[in-house]
């Protein structure tokens, strides 16, 4: 069996301009080894660092498409990581991971403006799938003019981008998506499961309270103007306001 390359290493690096580098940041050596080795074999180059400031240099510096990010790290904790890069303007996909299995940590998280939640222990082939489905809604390219309008809310989806009232708003991959596939379909009303489904790529495994969280960051962003209407006992739909 050969050696497990040391903490930094970039695995496999002509995979970076494949399917891009994932930065994951993990101070157990056995967890970020065999998440190393589960992206690898996938195509993704892979950079390792086990504490937190050396976690937020390496997100400063290289770049990464995906970062996995354990919320219990030496140095600085995995939340502090994600609120500087936000306060930065960095929007780098997030996925953290914590030994945490408390609903208001979860919510924390996802406040903060990480993309997606896990909790320890977690299937390493799980995590993959996660980091694919960012790396895919990242990469997602529509077609050309495909843009939509709700009031004072617009959605270019080949640009990524969202403007209300002419200003742009920023937004995380998974609030982007949320967004864009409430409004592609103005009126109609989408179940919890469904968005679970359709917009983070698979079933119900995260818990719905994730799209409440992303819905009430969405309206906090967008505020006055948001779109988004709550349908009580059954989900969301995109609205004039």
């Amino acid at each position: 069996m050969p050696a497990v390359p040391p903490a930094g290493y970039l695995w496999d690096a002509t995979a970076m301009t494949e399917k891009g580098l994932v930065l994951v940041v993990e101070d157990e050596r056995a967890i970020s080894d065999l998440l190393r080795l589960y992206l690898a074999r996938e195509g993704f180059g892979v950079h390792i660092e086990n504490t937190g400031p050396g976690g937020l240099s390496a997100a400063r510096t290289l770049s990464p498409t995906v970062m996995i990010v354990d919320v219990g790290l030496p140095g600085l904790d995995g939340t502090e990581i994600c609120r500087a890069l936000r306060a930065e303007g960095n929007w780098v996909p997030l996925l953290f991971c914590t030994a945490r299995d408390e609903e208001v940590d979860r919510i924390l998280g996802l406040e903060l403006g990480a993309d997606d939640y896990i909790t320890k222990p977690f299937s390493p082939r799980e995590v993959v799938a996660r980091v694919k489905a960012l790396t895919r809604r990242v990469a997602h390219t529509a077609s050309p003019g495909d843009t939509y309008r709700v009031g004072e809310v617009a959605v270019d989806a080949t640009a990524r981008r969202v403007h209300v009232r002419g200003v742009e708003v920023v937004l995380t991959a998974t609030e982007f998506d949320l967004l864009a596939h409430l409004m592609a379909s103005p009126g109609r009303v989408f179940t919890r499961e469904q968005l679970l489904s359709d917009v983070w790529g698979y079933a119900a495994i995260v818990g719905t309270r994730t799209v409440d969280v992303h819905v009430a960051q969405l309206r906090s962003k967008l505020g006055d103007d948001s779109p988004i209407r709550t349908v009580r006992g059954v989900g969301y739909s995109a609205e004039e306001p």
